[in-house]
């Protein structure tokens, strides 16, 4: 198992609690970073949002690309797994940006391809928002572009919605023959442009049986497909690691006692607008990315444990949040990865 880390660029991931004391700025995004490497964390995810998501609209939030460039100059080996959002974004502009970070981070940058789901956003920032089928067909043709201008000294393209002739990118990515392209999706359309396009698949908090049908549907569309097994398979969680379980429950009953506010603005666009293998509620939608779904909440020892049941079906690497997230995110590293990965040395903070 290796243990991610969603960057907390909206300042936190609860939308019933108002100050989670994690500021979204840089030097906050930097801190968590930097610990994060000396704990032993491998991977962090930088959600790509205009819009404050889970505090509501009128709040601060980081841009994603900007701060992936800062945090790869002053970092050493952790991954940095950056959202990108094909409608917002030129895909040969984006692949010569990648190829720069690639170089910045010396190979560490990996794409997380986020066909998008908020209309309401995309009315404000500009962006291309289309039925969610016709989504997908674009997410597939601006994939074909990164790849190309990636591996060819001269890229041509004439596709729907994008046409090149004679495009040099250089330098090319350290990463051969690209940075990683992970990609999450529930619907069939989804799913078979992942299958077709992307290296790794990567999923909301679910439970182990949910996520192990979702991998062997996945394997199997795979292999069908005549693909490379995918790289990784990825899991969003939420963490409440406790000492006790009234403890446990004390803090989950704080977090899900759902208040009407802003936080909740993209909540109808998110479940009409995607095509959501499992109905969400309200609560559900408390924490972000159906972040309590995995049930990773209890004593060290019981998160432990579940997170090995995750690995037996497959699982092997987790997304994790933490409220507040420098706090949890130590506790985290000291008292439950020593569990499931015994031999791993923590270096000293």
């Amino acid at each position: 198992m290796k243990f991610g880390f969603w960057l907390p660029i909206f300042g936190g991931w609860l939308r019933n609690v108002e100050d989670e004391q994690m500021p979204p700025t840089f030097d906050y995004a930097k801190k968590v970073i930097l610990q994060a490497e000396q704990l032993g964390y491998d991977t962090t995810l930088i959600a790509e949002l205009f819009l404050n998501d889970i505090k509501g609209p009128q709040e601060d939030t980081l841009e994603a690309w900007s701060t992936a460039a800062a945090l790869a100059a002053v970092t050493e080996k952790i991954e940095i797994m950056t959202a990108i959002r094909p409608g917002f974004h030129n895909p040969a502009i984006t692949a010569k940006a990648t190829a720069n970070i690639d170089h910045i981070s010396n190979g560490r940058l990996t794409l997380n391809v986020v066909s998008a789901w908020w209309e309401e956003e995309a009315r404000q920032y500009g962006g291309i928002f289309t039925e969610h089928d016709e989504r997908y067909d674009r997410t597939k043709e601006f994939i074909d572009v990164l790849k190309g201008l990636w591996t060819e000294d001269s890229f041509s393209y004439d596709g729907k919605y994008y046409q090149l002739k004679d495009t040099k990118l250089f330098p090319k990515p350290v990463q051969r023959p690209n940075p990683i392209l992970y990609a999450g999706g529930e619907s069939p359309k989804g799913k078979e442009v992942i299958t077709s396009h992307c290296d790794a698949y990567v999923m909301h908090g679910g439970t182990v049986e949910e996520v192990r049908a979702k991998i062997e549907d996945m394997k199997e569309r795979r292999e069908n497909a005549s693909q490379a097994p995918f790289q990784s398979f990825g899991m969003a969680a939420y963490v409440i690691c406790r000492d006790t379980e009234e403890e446990v429950q004390q803090e989950l009953a704080r977090i899900t006692n759902v208040k009407e506010s802003a936080a909740y603005s993209g909540f109808k666009d998110f479940t009409s607008k995607s095509q959501l293998e499992q109905q969400i509620q309200l609560q559900d939608y408390s924490v972000s990315n159906r972040g309590l779904r995995p049930n990773l909440i209890g004593t060290p020892e019981q998160i432990a444990t579940k997170i090995k049941e995750y690995e037996e079906v497959g699982l092997d690497l987790l997304l994790l949040q933490f409220s507040p997230q420098l706090e949890e995110m130590e506790r985290f590293a000291k008292q439950v990865m020593p569990l499931v990965k015994p031999n791993q040395e923590l270096t000293k903070a």
